[in-house]
């Protein structure tokens, strides 16, 4: 007896996302998730349950950039919330391979381009809201790709994720030490990037990981105001007028 159409279908759609290779975004298409074994859960989703409410329900008019989309479901989700464009970008032709099956199936318009983060000056344009989530950590040059984000891309909001290691302490820091200060570096709660020059976690694109105090203190440094920390790894920012370096004071909601 020959298959169902349905059921065909569905076959067919199976082969094309095994065809993409290992997903690490996990998407609904059609009833077949991409990645149902992943390390992390439902992931992306269990992440962003964490902050979405921290978002505009409603981004009619709004213009949207993802950094590193990987499989699309962020920039998914924001063509849900009625974002009048998204421009989704990844430096991996796999993933946004993976994220033009993904816009296929679900039937959404992204604009998707292969791009680094170190070249987005070339989109030449601004955005209401940048999502900078998961890549910051896979970076050789993260304070750089902060201040392109600040200099090129970045009109008001942005959504920043990396993960973390050591201390979620954080406290008030003088604007100045005295040379001879030594022992505040000795402090849990001093801004520290850990440098990974082999691999970690079985990839060896995890170059930094900052503490909390740190991921603060960059995002300030190039002049990002941090306006909510909804999840342990998540800061939402609006981004400020003036040059990389010069912003000291934050306010968490």
């Amino acid at each position: 007896m020959s298959r169902s159409f349905p059921d065909a279908k569905s076959s067919l759609l199976r082969q094309r996302i095994d065809a993409l290779g290992e997903w690490f975004h996990n998407l609904n298409l059609a009833g077949i998730p991409t990645a149902p074994n992943h390390f992390l859960g439902d992931y992306p989703r269990c992440k962003w349950e964490g902050f979405a409410h921290c978002l505009p329900a409603d981004l009619s008019g709004r213009t949207v950039l993802d950094i590193g989309c990987n499989g699309g479901f962020y920039a998914i989700e924001m063509k849900r919330r009625g974002a009048e464009r998204v421009v989704a970008i990844d430096h991996d032709a796999r993933y946004l391979a993976q994220a033009r099956l993904a816009t296929e199936v679900l039937d959404v318009e992204i604009e998707l381009r292969q791009l680094s983060i170190y070249d987005i000056k070339r989109l030449k344009e601004k955005f209401d809201l940048v999502l900078f989530l998961g890549v910051f950590y896979h970076l050789r040059h993260p304070l750089l790709a902060l201040d392109l984000i600040h200099e090129h891309v970045a009109r008001d909001l942005l959504v920043f994720q990396s993960m973390q290691r050591g201390s979620e302490e954080v406290s008030h820091l003088d604007s100045d030490y005295p040379f001879s200060e030594t022992s505040i570096f000795e402090q849990r709660d001093f801004p520290v990037m850990y440098f990974i020059e082999k691999s970690y976690s079985g990839d060896p694109t995890n170059w930094w990981i900052p503490n909390r105090a740190c991921a603060e203190a960059m995002l300030r440094s190039a002049g990002f105001e941090i306006v909510a920390h909804p999840e342990t790894e998540v800061f939402i920012c609006r981004r400020c007028d003036g040059a990389p370096g010069d912003f000291f004071e934050t306010t968490i909601l």
